[in-house]
């Protein structure tokens, strides 16, 4: 198993920095940072941008990866996000993870955009298939219902040795079917925060069902499971994973059984939402994460 972070970009780069070189230093494996224009979760927050933010962190960590949680078409073009995506992975030095998805329903709206859910699930579709072509190809030409781009350079392109199988990896976050049939055809992994429920076990079994349905797509398109990250969020659950060492621990467990490679939990915060002490988060990093490696 292996552990992420997310940090919210709700503070300042004078105390944000030293939350992003103690991830690094308290060993996890990745580090992630929410990238909306105004989140849902904290609407009345001051709230930072996810690319400069990021390049910040890389150019003060060496090792940790880095990655969006997640980016969408809400606050991207896909043309112009590629010379983002490029730029964060050149200063990382390759350490960057690209996770996609539909986007929340408030950012949706204040760009004053009234799509139905169905619209822009097949908009982020599409944004994702032009991103991934911008990321592998150059001299990119495409018409579609949303995004159009017209010979498109894209140079200097993947940055990981230059061939088109080693662009920056795509995570897609995905519930639905067809999203996670896109995530199968065009990701290097999958994300998920479950749904939401009123119950911890409702929401476990949420989770256990998009599993079946990874599953059940990896066998239609005849991909082998082995190497496809499998990441959950597991503080989308009705309980905050970092309420306690015990209760972080039992929700790896059962992250584990499920066949997740990677969980991610929240740096605590004094307030609601991910409200925790980080005594616990020091106890899970020197006696948890250790054993359940």
């Amino acid at each position: 198993m292996r552990f992420g972070l997310a940090i919210l970009p709700e503070y300042p780069w004078s105390e944000a920095e030293p939350m992003w070189r103690e991830a690094e230093q308290m060993g996890f494996d990745h580090a992630w940072t929410f990238d909306h224009v105004t989140w849902g979760g904290l609407p009345e927050s001051p709230w930072f941008a996810a690319v400069p933010t990021l390049a910040a962190a890389a150019a003060v960590t060496d090792r940790i990866t880095l990655g969006t949680f997640v980016s969408s078409p809400n606050n991207h073009h896909p043309v112009q996000y590629m010379r983002e995506v490029l730029a964060l992975d050149d200063i990382s030095g390759g350490r960057f993870l690209l996770g996609i998805g539909t986007g929340g329903d408030l950012d949706a709206r204040i760009t004053g955009e009234d799509l139905a859910v169905r619209d822009r699930v097949a908009r982020f579709h599409e944004f994702a298939a032009l991103l991934d072509r911008l990321l592998s190809d150059d001299h990119v030409t495409t018409d579609g219902r949303f995004y159009a781009a017209r010979d498109v350079r894209t140079l200097p392109g993947p940055v990981r040795g230059g061939d088109t199988g080693n662009r920056v990896p795509l995570v897609v976050a995905a519930n639905g079917p067809k999203s996670i049939r896109l995530a199968v055809e065009r990701g290097d992994g999958w994300m998920t925060y479950g749904g939401n429920a009123d119950t911890d076990d409702d929401w476990w079994a949420l989770v256990a069902g998009h599993v079946r349905r990874v599953d059940d797509a990896l066998a239609a398109a005849g991909r082998d499971g082995d190497g496809f990250t499998r990441y959950l969020n597991l503080d989308a659950a009705p309980t905050f994973s970092l309420t306690s060492a015990a209760t972080f621990e039992d929700a790896v467990g059962r992250a584990a059984d499920l066949g997740f490679t990677d969980v991610i939990t929240h740096w605590p915060r004094a307030t609601e939402p991910f409200r925790g002490a980080r005594d616990v988060l020091d106890e899970v990093v020197a006696d948890v994460i250790p054993r359940l490696r």
